[in-house]
């Protein structure tokens, strides 16, 4: 008797191209850089490996941190932010006078979902001093903001209200930030994602709207991201690998007093797994890939229903941390001097 399971059509979708690839190939196609214990990953999505990220063509940059509530954290994850920005802007020869359109995508009234919304109202918005006439301080730029809400509180494609005000106010590029969904608990508030690729909101949950690209708005779109939830299949993948990680940890340190003391095990991480002692604990379920188990755990929770979009508890207090990081970031890339303001 077969009992193999068909999982070939179930994919467990994230908005971030660093989790696309497979582990045996990341260094391949991932450079990777560390500052002040922060990392930077760089992916360049092209022809040749499009299939293997399942992404849109384009360079991706991955700030990976472990705390941005902090403020000395903060601030050393706001530098690279603004490093890398300028990075991506250099790209397209964009200068200090070119105009920008700053879109907050997302819902106001749902927390994880409030990232864009909250970053845009600290946004230092210039565009109407220069319709005016009004002089400006060096060094400042024509800039709008918008938060144009979600189809459900507009009745209006988020795409359509984008691409008339881009018709109508004609800023020479354009930079998007909304709050994105990972494959990984770990990557959960502690992940900044840049592209040059565009976004399309809500496709981290599976309610895809129309695509906000250069291809579509013909001019650069620069799409801002942090990921603020994940899926129950992720948590329950994520346990197994802890529990594996943990059972593993402690079997080699058993006769190890200090151990035993120990509350919290900050040595003990889910990517040593020892896979004997993941089949010991998990039977054949420890026998299959982690891409195999998201997939098998995807079979049961989906048609019950039970496939969660989950947030951290602390989320009010860390949405704000973040959409500040971005915001200033963001403030300080498009004008000089505005470290004080």
């Amino acid at each position: 008797m077969n009992h193999n399971i068909d999982m070939s059509n179930i994919n467990v979708r994230t908005d971030l191209a660093i989790e696309e690839i497979d582990a045996s190939e990341k260094n391949k196609f991932i450079k990777e850089s560390i500052y002040n214990n922060i990392k930077v990953s760089s992916v360049e999505v092209n022809d040749k490996n499009k299939d293997k990220f399942m992404k849109k063509i384009g360079t991706y940059i991955t700030i990976e941190f472990t705390d941005a509530t902090d403020y000395n954290n903060s601030k050393n994850v706001e530098e690279i932010f603004i490093k890398e920005l300028k990075k991506i802007l250099k790209t397209y020869k964009i200068n200090d006078d070119n105009t920008c359109l700053v879109i907050g995508l997302g819902n106001d009234k749902s927390t994880p979902d409030s990232l864009g919304p909250l970053a845009i109202n600290d946004i230092i918005v210039t565009n109407h001093y220069f319709e005016l006439g009004i002089n400006v301080e060096d060094g400042f730029r024509s800039v709008a903001a918008i938060s144009p809400g979600t189809m459900g509180q507009t009745g209006i494609e988020t795409f359509d209200i984008i691409n008339a005000i881009v018709k109508e106010i004609k800023p020479d590029f354009v930079i998007v930030i909304d709050a994105l969904k990972a494959s990984s608990v770990d990557r959960v508030n502690k992940t900044i994602q840049i592209t040059d690729a565009g976004i399309n909101p809500g496709s981290g949950i599976g309610n895809n709207r129309k695509e906000i690209s250069k291809e579509v708005l013909n001019i650069p779109v620069i799409a801002v991201g942090i990921p603020t939830v994940v899926d129950t299949i992720t948590i329950v993948n994520d346990s197994i690998n802890y529990m594996t990680s943990y059972f593993s940890y402690m079997k080699e340190n058993i006769d190890n007093p200090k151990e035993k003391l120990k509350i919290i095990r900050t040595d003990i991480k889910k990517d040593n797994i020892n896979i004997e002692d993941k089949q010991k604990l998990f039977g054949m379920i420890g026998s299959l890939s982690e891409d195999e188990i998201k997939k098998f755990i995807s079979e049961v929770l989906v048609p019950i229903g039970y496939n969660m979009i989950v947030t951290p508890k602390d989320i009010d207090f860390i949405i704000k941390r973040l959409s500040c990081v971005i915001s200033t970031g963001i403030n300080n890339v498009l004008h000089k001097n505005v470290t004080n303001l």
